[in-house]
């Protein structure tokens, strides 16, 4: 099931490819799109070899290791070691439930922000994984089914991508910008949405079969 899950993330960048690379062009350069597609097919390719039982730490390793190895730019060390340093909290009797997810989101945030010296507010993507992981918290899911937490999770998403138009852009080439970034989402906080909004949607539908 993860690779499935992996597989579904990696058509959705593909097909978002030149959609992410438009909101690049107006406040970087333009290459967004074009490097994660690189990175999704080196994942593709990367997860191939796996066998098809393989559980999520082998799934999230080789995902790590082919992005962190094959793409340039900015996106591809920081959600490299993101995903690698994921890939170290859980193991093969790890489930897919909110309390893995909190741990997973953690490490990949925790990573991202010490490979890219950022934070939530900073017009990057870790205005959309911080509030994803947020609500992954145990204080945050009492009384709730997996389904309405991943609900939530998604909105809060989607509501990072809004934020980081009403803020300045500090890292990065968009942070040349500066005030002037203001009204344009962030192609990362974007990218990181279209993965997790499909995660979510696959995850759901697993849920009803």
């Amino acid at each position: 099931m993860i690779k499935d899950a992996v597989n579904a993330v990696i058509k959705a960048i593909l097909s978002d490819k030149d959609y992410l690379s438009q909101l690049d062009a107006k406040i970087g350069d333009g290459d967004h799109g074009l490097n994660m597609a690189r990175g999704a097919k080196a994942a593709e390719e990367a997860i191939e070899e796996l066998d098809d039982a393989a559980n999520i730490q082998e799934v999230l390793q080789a995902v790590g290791d082919a992005v962190l190895m094959n793409v340039g730019g900015t996106a591809g060390p920081l959600y490299g070691t993101g995903i690698l340093e994921a890939a170290k909290v859980v193991d093969e009797n790890s489930k897919l439930d909110a309390a893995t997810l909190e741990k997973v989101f953690s490490a990949l945030v925790e990573g991202i922000q010490r490979r890219g010296k950022a934070d939530k507010g900073d017009k990057t993507m870790l205005d959309v994984l911080i509030p994803i992981r947020d609500t992954f918290k145990a204080e945050n899911i009492v009384g709730k089914t997996f389904e309405e937490i991943l609900t939530e999770a998604r909105d809060a998403a989607r509501d990072g991508v809004e934020y980081t138009k009403t803020i300045p852009a500090r890292k990065g080439r968009a942070s040349y910008f500066g005030d002037k970034s203001i009204g344009f989402e962030d192609p990362g906080a974007m990218s990181s949405l279209i993965m997790f909004r499909t995660l979510c949607g696959f995850w759901k539908d697993s849920l009803k079969n």
